[in-house]
């Protein structure tokens, strides 16, 4: 049998060569940086034996997202974002080996908080360079491809990363596979160093004002621009708290254990995989109008999910489905994003919405109040309550409805 190769469409993201190139030096990284979240936890559990040491080691790691995300968007903005990336990937690389020697060495906890911390400083730039990076690698009709490939590489990681953590750790001992990480780190630096933008691409010229007044006087005067952050913090802010209240949920309305509690958040992450997957090669055009479907869809399916608790089944097709939304809405937000902002205020508009994941540790708070006080179920309807609320609010914005990636070939 004849079997004929059919060239991809221009639409889907590995079809340019800038970002096969990117994403296959960027993918290993990825699968690293959550076999690194294993070990790291691990080790820290297994010096200290400590719950609050592994809450300040999560600090450590959290908080550089909202002290210097604006810096990297800031630094993408005036530098070549490129080289911007690949130096927080080199920075992220050092810091790694350094954190593996400071383990091996059997240094004190304090060294390896304030590495860990540096590392964050790192990553939060990396986060803000890279997301401003990718519009630049495919042509508009391709981007909404290139940021669900882009995810869908994060999901992989996700699940791929663990499975390799606690594979190597039954057996040996973890510092290895931070120097292994480390070095991913590398060869993702190298890729992105020798790539040239598949399009136009200038670095802003510096304006009168300051950074940060440049992008807060455009956020201000663009209505559109204030409507898009806050459909990208208020729904994370609640709605993805689902995953901290999920045990609460489980202890309380099906009286399940552990098990349940890991069933449901892999079946939640096959859904957004599943998303990210159908969204790189079925490449949306009518960006707004398929940004409010799915946040629709997301609050109408974690409401389902809460009526849905008791029958496993229909439980977990709501979760999948969660998932799936869920993931759909988020990427299409970042889509949205992209496609309105001018490149010369992309790097600091990205940096302040990708700040959304900082406000879920808020929400996951305010619920689990709410749970406290009026119980579990309550919370859930409030969850996908709030989050619905948020698409009656921005329903007849007829500017979120007109985001389209039709008639744009590079993102200028």
């Amino acid at each position: 049998m004849l079997l004929i190769w059919k060239k991809p469409s221009p639409s889907f993201a590995l079809f340019w060569r800038p970002f096969r190139v990117y994403w296959a030096g960027t993918l290993p990284a990825r699968i690293g940086e959550w076999a690194d979240f294993i070990v790291l936890n691990w080790a820290v559990l297994q010096l200290s034996r400590s719950p609050l040491d592994l809450g300040v080691l999560h600090a450590c790691r959290l908080l550089p997202i909202f002290l210097f995300s604006w810096l990297g968007g800031v630094l993408a903005d005036r530098l070549p974002r490129r080289h911007v990336l690949a130096a927080s990937l080199l920075g992220m690389a050092a810091s790694t080996l350094a954190i593996a020697w400071l383990l091996h060495e059997a240094f004190s906890f304090v060294w390896l908080l304030a590495a860990v911390l540096v590392r964050s400083v790192f990553m939060a730039v990396e986060t803000a360079a890279r997301n401003a990076y990718i519009a630049h690698l495919v042509p508009s009709a391709a981007l909404s491809s290139a940021i669900s490939l882009h995810t869908a590489a994060l999901h992989i990681g996700k699940i791929a990363g663990p499975a390799a953590a606690g594979w190597w750790l039954a057996s040996m001992d973890g510092i290895p596979l931070l120097v292994v990480y480390s070095a991913m780190l590398v060869v993702a630096a190298l890729a992105v160093s020798f790539l040239k933008e598949g399009g136009p691409h200038q670095p802003a010229a510096r304006s009168a004002g300051s950074d940060k007044g440049e992008a807060i006087r455009y956020i201000k005067g663009t209505p559109l621009i204030q409507a898009l952050l806050a459909l990208s913090i208020i729904p994370m802010m609640f709605g993805f708290a689902y995953s901290a209240i999920t045990p609460l949920l489980v202890e309380a309305l099906s009286e399940g254990g552990a098990g349940d509690f890991a069933l449901l958040l892999s079946v939640s992450s096959v859904g957004a995989l599943l998303g990210t997957i159908w969204l790189s090669f079925r490449p949306v055009e009518a960006v707004g109008k398929w940004l409010i479907v799915s946040l629709l869809a997301f609050s109408l399916s974690l409401l389902l999910w809460i009526v849905s608790f008791e029958h496993k089944w229909l439980c977990l097709a709501a979760m999948a489905l969660a998932g799936l939304t869920g993931q759909l809405y988020r990427t299409l937000c970042r889509l949205a994003v992209q496609l309105t902002v001018p490149d010369r205020l992309r790097g600091r508009i990205m940096s302040i919405a990708l700040m959304d994941r900082g406000f879920i540790p808020l929400g996951t708070l305010l619920l689990t109040a709410v749970a406290e006080y009026a119980g579990v179920k309550t919370a859930g309807y409030a969850m996908g309550g709030l989050c619905l609320l948020c698409v009656l609010i921005f329903w007849r914005r007829k500017e979120l409805w007109n985001i389209s990636t039709g008639g744009r070939t590079w993102n200028d």
